[in-house]
């Protein structure tokens, strides 16, 4: 696959509905939301992955969120990096799928009671109340598929990591919550852990003729040509900027999108979608950007 920037086309939903549908479905199994655009980018990146039996992923900036538990449940092996700590990772996550802590900081110990429940020893003796879902955890057998290894730290700095470890490095909407400076270190450092002729897949913001902060998502929108220079992409590398405008205005008019908001953006008029009102300011874009082959 060559190098690209791709501002991901709502029309991706409909040519990938059945990952939609398995994404949708793993979502209300785990008790996640997801963010107004996240579902373009998650069908984007896997879109852009060969296959995940047996491959060695990092997600990058993962917090708890979709992709992580997704690979996993396909087979990978996937790092999870985020510089917010997931310590205390909830019971339900470490159910599901086999979860490790890549130091013994990342992942607070657990005990086992009986065979069946696990729970974090800050929280052993603490009063809990349990849902009627909660409580049917402690009686059914530990379900583990996959392998997800918890990283708390700084992507400018994966001190913990060797060189050309990870077949793939995703990112979700993550990267441009890193200054334009420190996303440049970030790069270089999540391209040093990839295998050669491996890619780096991320999702940002896109800015049609400016680079630019949007304050409610906290995060950074960039013109195809901060990305080419960010990234480090080849001349050749492929874009749809020029459809800019007409992919914005489809974004705006998609329903699925617009009328499954989650819930949490009705809460608060500090997020991406201020109390819920579907108003995009920006769309996302792709990056593949490959690994030199040494």
């Amino acid at each position: 696959m060559a190098e690209k920037i791709e501002i991901i086309p709502v029309s991706l939903l409909d040519i990938h509905r059945s990952r939609v549908a398995d994404l949708k479905h793993l979502a209300r199994k785990l008790r996640l939301e997801f963010g107004w655009h996240y579902l373009l980018d998650l069908t984007w990146i896997l879109s852009q992955l060969d296959s995940f039996i047996e491959k060695k992923y990092m997600d990058a900036g993962a917090g708890i969120g979709m992709m992580q538990w997704y690979l996993a449940q396909q087979g990978a092996e996937v790092m999870s990096v985020d510089r917010e700590s997931r310590a205390h990772l909830p019971m339900h996550f470490r159910w599901h799928y086999h979860v490790t802590g890549l130091r013994a900081q990342d992942l607070s110990e657990r005990v086992q009671i009986g065979g069946y429940a696990h729970f974090d020893k800050p929280n052993l003796f603490r009063k809990v109340a349990l849902s009627v879902r909660d409580f049917s955890l402690m009686i059914i057998p530990k379900r583990r598929k996959g392998l997800v290894v918890i990283y708390n730290q700084d992507l400018k700095n994966l001190e913990d990591i060797p060189d050309n470890t990870f077949d793939a490095v995703v990112a979700v909407s993550s990267l441009e919550h890193n200054s334009p400076q420190d996303l440049e270190k970030v790069v270089l450092e999540l391209i040093r852990v990839l295998k050669p002729g491996a890619k780096l897949l991320a999702t940002l913001g896109a800015g049609r003729d400016k680079d630019w902060f949007h304050e409610p998502s906290r995060g950074w929108c960039y013109t195809e040509a901060s990305l080419r220079r960010i990234f480090g992409l080849s001349p050749m590398a492929s874009s749809n900027y020029d459809r800019y405008d007409e992919l914005f205005q489809a974004l705006r008019n998609c329903a699925e999108l617009r009328d499954h908001l989650a819930s949490f953006y009705a809460r608060s008029g500090d997020n991406g979608m201020p109390w819920g009102v579907w108003d995009p300011q920006y769309q996302p874009v792709g990056v593949c950007k490959l690994k030199a082959d040494d």
